[in-house]
């Protein structure tokens, strides 16, 4: 049962009435610390008004009077909450007013390597669409819808000639965009999963570029200036390893066992555990005298776009007429080993692949050759 709180009336001088509160059961005084059943309002009533003006008055001071004891009664009776709710709100009010824009780019400043780049160009995007700035009050399934719209149609920021972005790279940002706010709704910024109910963008199976067997080893005899460069590029055909895998790649990681040859050890991402990356002679040999074990085995590998244009000018000066980035060389390690009869459950455990559905892509473009190949001939 909760505090009643009733308003009565003192009799006191020159025909007043104090008004004061009655509680009951006592509450305790916050001043003195001891039980009380009073609490005086200071305020008074005239006890027999002789005019209208003092009814008038009378009134006027009840009706404040009453207003706070009901008031008081609240207070006393629903502390907890009352005090919980109106803090919920003003907790909901104030992440509401943050800025979303700013939240994803805490996020991308904790990304690393070649994953920090795509989450850079992301923010750039959603930089560019928002204006640079949106309240979580205000982001719904047609922003969402709106955003992705905006990826599909707009031009390639890094391009001057309005050149668009690709569908591949406008999914890869979207679900970027999405995990964000996935992980905005887990940290109580917003009220529902707005990740859920947008579907992703679909990639498209890409020109996946590669080199045969036979231009590989024309490129290796190919000069190239940037040493450093050349080497990795070829390491990575090798080996299959991504860019960001061969720039960070130290010394203490390359090891060798007489009965296995050259490995790689590897920290699994999922397990926590080491697991070892087995690499060819040719591919450690293109790793130069051991240095100490915490110096890059590359040092000084630097990737963008200028050193892109650089290796497709050396693959041009091999006599190779195709469109080749680094990243082509993971491909060429895959596509070798498909086209000389590896397994495809082989290629993906070395390519580090999760699902063997991702290394399937691979076989198509294999398919995709055969199918070249036996059109050549024709009646």
């Amino acid at each position: 049962m909760g505090i009643k709180v009733s308003l009565r009336k003192k009799k006191i001088s020159k025909g007043r009435l104090s008004l004061y509160l009655d509680f009951y059961p006592h509450i305790i005084n916050s001043s003195t610390g001891k039980p009380s059943r009073r609490e005086f309002l200071g305020r008074y009533i005239i006890e027999k008004p002789s005019n209208n003006n003092e009814k008038s008055k009378n009134s006027e001071t009840l009706l404040i009077a009453e207003q706070i004891r009901h008031r008081r009664e609240n207070e006393l009776n629903k502390p907890e909450i009352y005090g919980e709710f109106e803090k919920e709100i003003l907790r909901l009010k104030s992440i509401g007013e943050e800025d979303y824009v700013k939240y994803f780019y805490k996020k991308t400043q904790k990304k690393k390597g070649s994953n920090y780049n795509s989450w850079i160009s992301t923010y750039n995007y959603l930089n560019a669409f928002t204006k640079g700035s949106i309240k979580f009050s205000e982001i719904n399934e047609t922003f969402l819808n709106d955003l992705k719209d905006y990826l599909l149609s707009t031009n390639n920021l890094r391009h001057d000639n309005n050149k668009p972005l690709t569908q591949n790279s406008s999914s890869s940002y979207f679900n970027k965009i999405k995990s964000s706010l996935r992980d905005a709704f887990r940290d109580g910024k917003l009220k529902t999963d707005i990740n859920r109910l947008v579907k992703s963008i679909p990639s498209k199976d890409g020109n996946r570029n590669y080199l045969t067997k036979e231009e590989l080893r024309i490129l290796n005899n190919t000069p190239f200036a940037d040493d450093v460069l050349k080497r990795a590029s070829l390491f990575s055909a090798l080996t299959g390893l991504r860019y960001s895998d061969v720039q960070k790649l130290v010394w203490f990681e390359i090891f060798h066992e007489e009965s296995a040859g050259y490995k790689i050890k590897y920290t699994s991402k999922k397990t926590k555990e080491d697991d070892y990356l087995p690499i060819s002679n040719d591919a450690f040999n293109l790793l130069g005298d051991r240095k100490n074990p915490k110096d890059k085995v590359f040092p000084g590998l630097t990737y963008s776009a200028h050193k892109n244009k650089q290796i497709k000018s050396w693959v041009k000066s091999a006599g190779i007429e195709k469109e080749i980035t680094f990243h082509c060389f993971r491909h060429t390690f895959a596509t070798i080993l498909l086209s000389e009869g590896v397994s495809i459950y082989v290629i993906s455990k070395l390519l580090l692949h999760k699902n063997i559905k991702t290394t399937a892509v691979y076989a198509k473009v294999i398919d995709k050759d055969k199918m070249d190949a036996v059109n050549k001939i024709t009646l």
